[in-house]
């Protein structure tokens, strides 16, 4: 990454989400995205740092990305941002994890709405929101320089489900192809779940929604 924002990665809980604490290395402003499981963890990993969340954002609101921000804001605080494409998702997150035969969640307090194109102030340091829909209705991505973080819109070598309430493969391939790829193969992509890969490597080699050289 480049100077001027710190991140880390952690793998948490059954399905092995992604979360990111994201912070302004000038003013140490944080931001935590995707808190789904684990909410301990996170927190106590942001202590370690000497970090306050003043941000939590989602990706969108799947129960796996969702179920540990209450517990986060409830002892760290924080403003809780999600597209509102995703509120109906929000408002059934008890409902969702009692399909995969998980303990129900309290959604986080406050909602507020992110917007595409809007601009996030952490510190001196700018997130842009794209509004990435195809996985959920409000799924967004949120980009700062060189690097995206996705949730589960795109994966190293794979994409997101489209096979879940509210989701369309022909959107989601759609916001890909449309909204991310154009962004230029070096930026760096951060999943909601698996390893990061490059915006390069799956337009070239992605097999679902990959645009192999000479295939055009």
């Amino acid at each position: 990454m480049k100077a001027g924002l710190g991140f880390e990665r952690l793998t948490l809980g059954p399905f092995e989400t992604n979360t990111y604490l994201l912070w302004c290395e000038e003013t140490k402003q944080t931001a935590v995205v995707d808190v789904g499981f684990e909410a301990a963890v996170v927190i106590g990993r942001l202590r370690r740092r000497g970090l306050s969340p003043g941000l939590l954002l989602n990706t969108h609101a799947h129960y796996d990305h969702v179920c540990g921000m209450r517990d986060l804001q409830r002892e760290l605080g924080g403003e809780y941002w999600l597209h509102p494409g995703d509120r109906v998702l929000l408002e059934h997150l008890a409902e969702q994890g009692a399909a995969f035969g998980l303990p129900p969640a309290a959604p986080p307090e406050g909602v507020h709405d992110l917007a595409d194109g809007q601009r996030i102030a952490l510190g001196s340091q700018i997130l842009e929101v794209i509004h990435t829909p195809g996985h959920s209705p409000g799924g967004v991505t949120f980009r700062w320089n060189g690097a995206l973080w996705v949730g589960d819109t795109l994966f190293a070598g794979s994409i997101g489900r489209t096979d879940l309430p509210g989701a369309s493969f022909e959107t989601l391939e759609r916001s890909i192809r449309t909204r991310l790829f154009p962004l230029g193969d070096g930026l760096e992509v951060h999943p909601g779940h698996g390893p990061a890969t490059t915006i390069g490597a799956e337009r070239l080699n992605n097999p679902f929604v990959g645009e192999p050289a000479g295939s055009a």
